[in-house]
């Protein structure tokens, strides 16, 4: 009976099963060639990132940091210059966590601190295309990641080893979750969104809530549910972005200075002062900011001096007024951008930033107008004008703070100015796309776009002759062409013909796309050459070869403690701010066989007044040099009391006071506070004669000699104590 009942009891309804789909195949609700094209376009982003990544240069100042995190999770915390843990870097970690991860993975090599930059900017593309599609659609979105690659400054950003990178990445996923966070009022997404932009704080401080007033505007304006609700959700994603953005400055602050290392760019030892003051208001004194309530070591200087460092945080570029004996003054002289002729309000369309950056300028500015107009009646939920809005927000605020603040000459800040350019245009051509089609007034929307900016990219290309001579005749004449079959595809006697199986429109519209393309496209493409590719500043182009970025003739000696000839033993392309070298001169080996078998069993290997003399033997062996006066040569740590006590204890043996990067000792008439330690080390310790840490034997004597004179004026060693 009971089996009879089970024979003919009715079936149960199938749980319908997920299909599988191949990787190349596009998911339900987008077009068959979405995920194809888009695999392709991360293909391509791929091969500009990761081109040439074996020539890698370190990052001369970031790379001992994260030299330093792989000796200790206690400097991998806190962001330690070196491995003692005796100062932080002058920046928050956060950007630096994935480089000490991938070289405690694959060992410390250029190419390992490179390696997820160039991860994070093949996500970048994958999820601008997930937040623009979600947006503008599948075509919009495609649009948007190939003009996101195709930007040259991004094409050189996701191959340097710096902040903007993973901030670039940490934006984006913030975007992105606001987006969903708005479509259907949810309080998940939203909150998420102020976790990545509290990570993002991690990698560039308070240049991370520079995003926060377009995803509050896009959710507050845009999101479906009672206004009441709407602010009760903003707030609790704002106390999670606050909370999680002062993280690390909350666990420096609480945990003992006697337990971690001393924070870098302020004399009070805070957190505070150096995200706030030293690495903030200081970038803001052309509009009256100041970090004189803070405990800022530039601002101790002289009050409102402009910081050595860009906006948000990049390192300065060498030359600048604290570091001096650099090189870098060679490149200002011969870039002409920002620190010249372009700098002020209008830096973002001068010649430093606007090739590497604003080829779109026109496409993108016509498009926000026009969907700003052409939508303003449409009810106040409306998602295409929302997500106009987030990334016209998001592109208005970070112009206004960088042509407000220092940038110095740092290409790869404009990262998060290309991503809002990006997605604008790959939006606002579909939209201009679709107004031609429609015809009417609206159709006149296009062919201006397309004048605009081919001429825009005519203009930009002028400035650099030699450099791709074909770039603005194509660009024109291939305008000129886009307009002809856009013309001919609107009359009655050409409208319905064919190019073969393609219609005129459609040949017209692709040809429009090409010639607003084709000037950043080669620019872009330029990485490839490693003459034009290898900036650290993530310059590309005629300007990282001749102007920022690139490795100038030095005017005088090195850098105390580098190596004479940088290119005989740092990679030769990516450069920029100095890069370290691989291993020891030998000269620099001699001397640290002569102080380790000398030292007596002191902790450091020896002290310097200079972080640059110190970086060579961090890189090459993670020697524990401690570094005096941080980036600027201006902090008090350690103070003389502190090192006459390690004298006493035996800790510390010898002191090389150096002139270099992050120097202020310049001798007699050197001002500072690592000064008193250099005048007491003159007074009260030994002067160790030249050739007892002289070349090695194989070298001619009448050479080795002549080394030794210059080393003992650039970087006297003194041994101090019994």
């Amino acid at each position: 009976m009971a089996t009879n009942a089970l024979l003919t009891a009715p079936d149960r309804p199938s749980v319908p099963q997920p299909v599988r789909r191949a990787l190349w195949r596009s998911p339900q609700g987008q077009p068959a060639y979405a995920r194809p094209a888009l695999l392709g376009i991360a293909a391509v982003a791929g091969v500009l990132f990761f081109w040439g990544i074996g020539r890698s240069g370190y990052h001369v100042f970031y790379a001992n940091g994260v030299r330093s995190m792989t000796e200790s999770w206690k400097a991998f915390v806190f962001g330690s210059y070196d491995p003692a843990n005796t100062i932080t870097l002058d920046k928050l970690p956060g950007f630096l966590w994935p480089q000490a991860l991938s070289a405690r993975l694959f060992g410390f090599h250029p190419w390992a601190l490179t390696l997820p930059q160039a991860v994070e900017g093949v996500l970048s593309v994958l999820v601008l295309f997930r937040a623009v599609r979600r947006w503008a659609g599948a075509d919009a979105a495609l649009l948007a990641a190939a003009a996101f690659t195709l930007t040259p400054v991004v094409a050189g950003l996701f191959r340097t080893a710096v902040e903007d990178p993973a901030f670039t990445l940490l934006l984006l996923l913030a975007a992105d979750a606001a987006q969903r966070a708005a479509r259907g009022a949810r309080l998940g997404p939203l909150l998420l969104s102020g976790v990545w932009v509290g990570l993002a704080f991690q990698t560039k401080m308070l240049e991370a809530w520079a995003v926060l007033p377009a995803l509050g505007a896009v959710y507050l304006l845009s999101a479906p549910t009672r206004l009441r609700r709407r602010l009760g959700h903003l707030a609790l994603a704002g106390l999670v972005t606050l909370a999680v953005s002062a993280s690390w400055v909350a666990l420096t602050t609480l945990t003992p200075a006697a337990d971690r290392p001393y924070v870098d760019g302020t004399t009070d030892n805070s957190a505070y002062s150096m995200v706030v003051g030293y690495n903030f208001l200081n970038r803001f004194s052309s509009v009256g900011l100041n970090a004189d309530e803070t405990g800022s070591v530039v601002s101790s200087r002289g009050g409102g001096q402009a910081a050595p460092h860009g906006t948000g945080g990049g390192k300065a570029a060498p030359g600048d007024a604290q570091a001096p004996g650099s090189v870098g003054t060679q490149a200002q002289q011969h870039a002409g951008g920002p620190m010249g002729a372009d700098g002020g309000w209008t830096k973002m369309f001068g010649s430093q930033f606007a090739p590497q950056t604003g080829w779109l300028y026109p496409l993108a500015a016509i498009s926000l107008l026009c969907a700003l107009a052409w939508r303003r009646r449409e009810p106040r939920t409306d998602q295409l004008r929302a997500g106009y809005l987030l990334w016209g927000c998001w592109l208005a605020v970070f112009f206004l703070v960088f042509s407000a603040g220092s940038v110095g000459g740092h290409s790869y800040y404009m990262g998060v100015i290309a991503t809002p350019l990006a997605a604008l245009s790959g939006a606002g051509a579909v939209l201009l796309g679709r107004a031609y089609r429609d015809g009417g007034r609206r159709a006149w929307a296009l062919p201006v776009a397309v004048v605009a900016t081919v001429a825009w990219s005519a203009w930009l290309a002028r400035d650099f002759p030699a450099f791709l001579p074909w770039l603005a005749p194509t660009a024109v004449g291939v305008g000129a062409l886009a307009l002809l079959l856009l013309g001919l595809a609107k009359s009655a006697r050409f409208g319905a013909r064919r190019l073969g199986r393609v219609r005129i429109a459609t040949v017209g519209l692709a040809a429009a796309l090409a010639a607003v393309l084709i000037g950043p496209g080669a620019w872009a493409a330029s990485v490839l050459d490693p003459a034009y590719g290898g900036s650290g500043m993530g310059t590309v182009g005629p300007e990282a070869r001749h102007g920022f970025g690139s490795r100038p003739t030095p005017a005088g000696p090195p850098p105390a403690g580098a190596p004479a000839d940088p290119s005989a033993d740092a990679p030769a392309a990516m450069s920029g701010f100095p890069t370290g070298a691989t291993r020891l001169t030998p000269a620099q080996q001699a001397l640290l066989d002569y102080v380790r078998a000398h030292d007596d069993g002191a902790r450091y290997v020896f002290a310097t007044t200079s972080w640059s003399a110190s970086s060579p033997y961090i890189l090459a062996t993670g020697a524990e040099v401690l570094p005096m006066g941080g980036f600027t040569g201006q902090v008090p740590a350690p103070s003389l009391d502190r090192v006459r006590e390690l004298v006493g204890s035996g800790q510390l043996r010898y002191v090389m006071i150096a002139k270099g990067l992050g120097s202020q000792v310049t001798g007699a008439t050197g001002t500072g506070p690592i000064e008193a330690i250099a005048s007491w080390v003159r007074a009260t310790c030994t002067l160790v004669p030249p050739a007892a840490y002289g070349q090695p034997a194989e070298e001619p004597t009448e050479k080795a000699a002549e080394k030794a004179k210059d080393r003992a004026a650039d970087q006297p060693l003194y041994r101090c104590g019994r």
